[in-house]
Formats: structure tokens, sequence, C-alpha cells
């Protein structure tokens, strides 16, 4: 576990918040010099605490309004299978997430597409193509009541 203090805290929040923040406004919101910031912000990208930057895309203005959360369960449980399976579910575009879970199911999929019928061409040609699935259920978002990025820490 990478070792992290107080100012590595509030910096990681600030950048939660907005990546494009400049080192200058985090250093004057600290009371610091920019300079030490960018070091912190070096040394985190380094060690991987911090992995990378995104965009946050609203997928509804590019015409994808559909999102599922489908859980798998693979016929086979052997470690290849598991691996083979998340490469080849990664490399479909729809899959934005795949989490490999505990409980009844083996992966849980975030799919998102335009429809029902972009939906259904996906798990009859797509997903269906993958070998070793056993079961696949479908979750229809009804509502995105919130999508945030992970926070551990909440600023006071």
């Amino acid at each position: 576990m990478a070792k992290i203090d107080e100012i590595d805290k509030q910096i990681l929040s600030f950048l939660n918040e907005d990546a494009f923040i400049s080192n200058k406004e985090m250093a004057t919101r600290l009371g610091m010099s920019p300079t030490p910031i960018h070091e912190r912000i070096k040394r985190m990208e380094r060690d991987g605490v911090i992995k990378g930057y995104k965009a946050i895309i609203d997928t509804h203005k590019l015409g994808k309004t559909l999102t599922v959360f489908c859980e798998i369960t693979l016929k086979e449980h052997a470690a290849n299978y598991l691996n083979q399976f998340e490469k080849d579910a990664m490399a479909l575009a729809e899959v934005q997430e795949c989490y490999c879970v505990s409980g009844n199911s083996d992966f849980l999929l975030k799919v998102v597409v335009s429809d029902m019928d972009d939906y259904r061409n996906f798990i009859l040609h797509k997903l269906a193509s993958i070998k070793n699935i056993g079961n696949a259920q479908s979750h229809f978002v009804m509502n995105e009541v919130e999508n945030k990025t992970f926070s551990p820490w909440f600023p006071s």
C-alpha cells in the first residue's frame, strides 16, 4: 500500500473533482507553493496511486441511452477460463466495466448501448460468441441516480 499523507489526500480529492485544476490553484488552497504539489503528483503517478486521467463522457449525448448491468455465470471456473472471459468481454466496445464478483454470478458487466435493439444485437451476436458462458441475466438501468468516481476522502 502506498504511503500518502493528509496533503496527498487533499490533492487526490482536488484531482478527483477536477483533473484540470492547476498546481498553482491547489497550492493556494493548501497554503503551499506549486513545486511540492507537482512533485507529490508525480510521485503518486509513479507509485500507481494515480493511474491516469480520463474524461467523463455523457453517453446520452452520444446516443447511448441504455445502460445494462449483466450478470454472467460461467460453465467452467478454472483460471484459464476466467482469464479468457475477462479478455473477451473487455474486447467488446459496449462493455464499459467488468468485475469478477462473489455470489450467484461470476462476473458483472456494465454495458452501454443505444437502445433495446442494440442490446439484443449485443447479446445475440457478440456476448453469445464468447465461449463458456452458462447464464446471463440483465438488469436495465431506469434512472442513473449518481455516477461518481472514487473518492475515499471527503473535503472538510
